[in-house]
């Protein structure tokens, strides 16, 4: 199979909704109508009212009930309103997928994706809600096999654990590409920004790229202290684990090293949507 052929295959792709999309190619302008896209948000009842639940969660602890996007605007802020927009619409874009427990999937998302906003503004190279995109989004090629083909998917996993190779190796064996490749094809078809894409192919191994991405070793880092919190790994295991090729490469100044504690403890809030 060969990506072209998987991304015809409309009926299995994620289904984002149109404005979350426009939101996501817009996160780099500063003359965005966020106005209009806030409308836009009103107008798509299903997301509407996914955002209107979350924000009137506990989580949130407003003081008084928030019956409209208008008002969550208000309450909230664009720039928190916008990162709740972006999560709920990529969540909610499949509802089964066959080998994948979708709420962990999201969870262990959703995770990636705080953690990579921590360590962009750690910095000062990445935009911090492009980090969050990126790191919610840098396994959707993952999602993109198991809903082409579950049964493929699914060997990529028993090669993985009877011939002790790894999941590239497994992929390009059982589909001729990485999931990686195939979630830059996709955001690329989405016409999303082309550092996302750039990203989301470069995450797992940055510092080999040809131009090596500073957004994609903002990820590795964010699913490097995911893997960490995972295991239960101190501060201290963390500390000596921690690529500093990589972390010049994401712009991340020696402070940030003190800090990694708040990381392993850091939790998304939105696990609520998925």
């Amino acid at each position: 199979m060969e990506i072209r052929e998987l991304l015809k295959q409309t009926d299995r792709l994620p289904n984002v909704p149109d404005v979350v999309r426009q939101l996501i190619q817009q996160l780099n302008n500063p003359a965005a109508d966020y106005g209009e896209i806030a409308k836009k948000v009103s107008n798509d009842q299903t997301l509407s009212l996914k955002i209107l639940r979350l924000v009137n969660s506990a989580h949130f602890g407003l003081s008084r009930k928030v019956s409209s996007i208008e008002q969550a605007v208000v309450m909230l802020g664009m720039v928190r309103l916008k990162t709740l927009v972006i999560a709920s619409g990529i969540a909610g874009s499949v509802q089964e997928v066959k080998g994948i427990d979708l709420k962990q999937f999201w969870s262990d998302a959703f995770q990636v994706a705080a953690l990579s906003k921590w360590l962009a503004e750690q910095g000062s190279q990445i935009n911090p809600d492009v980090a969050f995109t990126a790191g919610l989004i840098h396994n959707i090629g993952q999602l993109l096999l198991h809903l082409a083909d579950p049964i493929q998917a699914q060997t990529i996993q028993a090669l993985i654990e009877e011939s002790n190779c790894s999941r590239d190796e497994a992929e390009k064996e059982c589909f001729g590409f990485t999931s990686q490749e195939a979630g830059q094809a996709l955001l690329n078809m989405w016409k999303f920004p082309k550092e996302l894409g750039e990203a989301i192919l470069q995450y797992k191994h940055p510092a080999s790229a040809d131009t090596p991405s500073p957004l994609a070793a903002i990820v590795n880092l964010a699913t490097l202290i995911h893997s960490a919190a995972h295991k239960g790994e101190s501060t201290e295991v963390l500390k000596e684990q921690f690529p500093d090729d990589i972390a010049v490469l994401a712009g991340i100044s020696s402070d940030t090293y003190d800090a990694l504690e708040e990381a392993l403890l850091l939790d998304s809030g939105l696990n609520s949507l998925a």
